[in-house]
């Protein structure tokens, strides 16, 4: 099965991820980064492996830099595997896909995943699991909020083994993102209607209640109490980009109510 996958990645200012990612994909005959514009050296470390095809896009939004990487940059393997620059596949994880003969009706596999702090395994976080592979030809994306979500067509499996999520990148640069990330979260919540939102999204709308929840959440109900610093690192960070995200809820209401006071 390998042979029929190419590994698409996305990248943008990167070199403290991505190498670690490509060592783990060195089985994957061709590799398609499609980077926005990094400063960082990323487009040069990512050209150094024999596998990887770089090719350089501005970005405009996830979904569409998605659908880019997977449809227009000349991929011919049915498969494509979606990896962020942050993820890391064990040996499982590949001995799996090597094994896989999927039936004609199934065209996704969907990956859960272990979330790491500086390669401390965490027993829990709020990562959903999500489709990794899958046929180019059934998969779609759409941009939802900060982030893009892939639809494929047809039947999907489950995957056994979990990819690892470790981001080594700097908080400092992790705080810039969540501000970016939240702004394009208020506009999603703020434009869809109340019986359209997922329930995690009604308690955001509700201002205070998602801050409060995500710390018993992760440390109590996902047991990250027992993961000592890391746990506590991971719990302080989704506690944090949701009081960012109330707070730019607030800000957007108060505004509005300025604009627009009553009579």
């Amino acid at each position: 099965m390998l042979d029929k996958i190419t590994a698409v990645v996305l990248t943008y200012n990167e070199v403290p991820n991505i190498g670690r990612l490509l060592e783990r994909v060195r089985w994957a005959a061709q590799v398609v980064v499609v980077d926005s514009q990094s400063t960082d050296g990323t487009q040069s470390l990512a050209s150094s492996f024999r596998n990887v095809r770089v090719i350089e896009r501005a970005f405009d939004d996830h979904a569409r830099q998605w659908h880019f990487a997977v449809h227009e940059t000349g991929i011919t393997t049915e498969w494509v595997i979606a990896l962020d620059s942050d993820y890391m596949l064990g040996d499982e994880f590949v001995a799996e896909l090597s094994a896989l003969s999927p039936p004609a009706e199934v065209n996704g596999f969907i990956a859960s995943f272990v979330y790491c702090v500086l390669g401390k395994r965490l027993r829990g976080s709020l990562y959903p699991p999500v489709p990794v592979l899958f046929r180019r030809s059934a998969a779609r994306y759409e941009q939802d909020g900060h982030t893009q979500r892939v639809q494929v067509s047809g039947k999907t499996q489950a995957l056994r083994n979990p990819i690892l999520h470790d981001d080594r990148k700097p908080l400092s640069h992790w705080i810039t993102s969540q501000v970016r990330y939240m702004t394009l979260e208020v506009e999603k919540l703020r434009s869809t209607a109340w019986s359209a939102l997922r329930w995690p999204d009604r308690l955001r709308r509700l201002y205070f209640v998602a801050p409060i929840l995500v710390p018993f959440y992760c440390l109590l109900w996902r047991g990250l109490i027992l993961d000592g610093y890391p746990g506590l690192y991971y719990t302080l960070q989704r506690t944090a980009a949701e009081m960012i995200l109330s707070l730019l809820l607030l800000e957007d209401r108060l505004r509005s109510t300025i604009r627009s006071p009553r009579s």
